[in-house]
């Protein structure tokens, strides 16, 4: 028997429409939202526009539902949990999905790089270390990410500066020891390769922000 058709659920507009069958069979299994989802924001992915929650208030399904899911429908599931409003549950479900080339996969690994949990960057630069490697699917795909969505990178450059100069700058005495600025030239370096042109580089070349925080 077929669950129930969610594709009302904004949350479907989280993926390309060719996925949407995949993110209903998700939702399926999700259990209801305490709040909900906060502050859509609209990427585009493969000439597509998706709309991707900025905190989600679901809670974690139950382990044997996830099970049931295919491999694809638990991609999509992970990606969304990443949206989590807990960073300890973000950082889980990111960890299934960080290695993923797949082109839906890569604004919800780019809107985490914007955040401001350290944990989380070091994750994401451990893991797209292959982004320096030219001719990788990696990157590959987050250089057609960023070239398609500039406005929207532009912004998660100034976000990293930013987070680093209010919570990391005791920590990080320069910017580019921070973790945030080797994932930042990683991703740059993609878009570079893909845009054939240096991409802009939002970052400080000092240690001076007063501008910012």
């Amino acid at each position: 028997m077929q669950p129930p058709s969610n594709n009302s659920d904004p949350l479907i507009l989280a993926f390309p429409a060719e996925l949407a069958e995949d993110a209903e069979a998700v939702l399926a299994v999700m259990p209801a939202p305490r709040l909900r989802p906060l502050e859509l924001f609209s990427v585009h992915v493969e000439g597509q526009q998706v709309s991707i929650p900025g905190r989600l208030y679901n809670d974690e399904p139950p382990t044997q539902a996830v099970a049931s899911l295919s491999s694809r429908q638990r991609q999509l599931l992970y990606c969304l949990y990443s949206r989590h409003c807990d960073g300890m549950v973000r950082q889980r479900h990111l960890t299934e999905v960080v290695d993923s080339a797949d082109p839906w996969v890569v604004p919800f690994v780019v809107q985490l790089v914007g955040e401001y949990v350290l944990e989380i960057l070091v994750v994401i630069r451990d893991e797209l270390r292959d982004l320096a490697t030219p001719g990788t699917r990696s990157r590959l795909a987050y250089g057609q990410f960023i070239v398609e969505n500039p406005a929207f990178f532009a912004r998660t450059q100034r976000r990293v500066v930013s987070y680093w100069s209010c919570y990391y700058r005791s920590a990080y005495s320069t910017f580019r020891g921070y973790p945030g600025c080797s994932l930042l030239d990683l991703l740059r370096s993609a878009a570079s390769d893909r845009a054939g042109h240096p991409w802009p580089n939002l970052a400080p070349a000092g240690t001076r922000l007063d501008g910012y925080c």
